[in-house]
């Protein structure tokens, strides 16, 4: 990965290539893909299958987010209600916490 992080509003993100032009036409969309079975994450269905598979138990202490925490370890997923607001950062926190079982991908 070649690029430069940014930091803007308490956020921290890669910029991938900083000088282009930013328009929806030259934006690639990310997918979550289950590697083991080589699956685009398309619902939040498919993403709670392989969760739960893997360990994961669900938390329904914020009604706003789905939530979920594995009991072997401290680490907590946070995603928003709505899967059309699942975004690149949400992806690589479920990478980061399930390694060798998901990946991001250019769609």
């Amino acid at each position: 990965m070649s690029g430069v992080w940014v930091f803007k509003n308490g956020v921290v993100r890669l910029v991938e290539n900083p000088g282009a032009e930013t328009n929806s036409e030259n934006k690639k969309r990310k997918v979550l893909v289950y590697t083991p079975s080589n699956e685009v994450i398309t619902s939040y269905s498919h993403l709670e299958r392989h969760l739960y598979a893997l360990g994961w138990e669900r938390y329904y202490e914020e009604p706003h987010l789905l939530q979920f925490h594995k009991a072997s370890t401290v680490h907590l997923i946070s995603l928003p209600t709505d899967f059309s607001r699942f975004k690149s950062m949400h992806m690589y926190d479920i990478v980061v916490k399930n390694r060798n079982m998901f990946q991001v991908r250019d769609m």
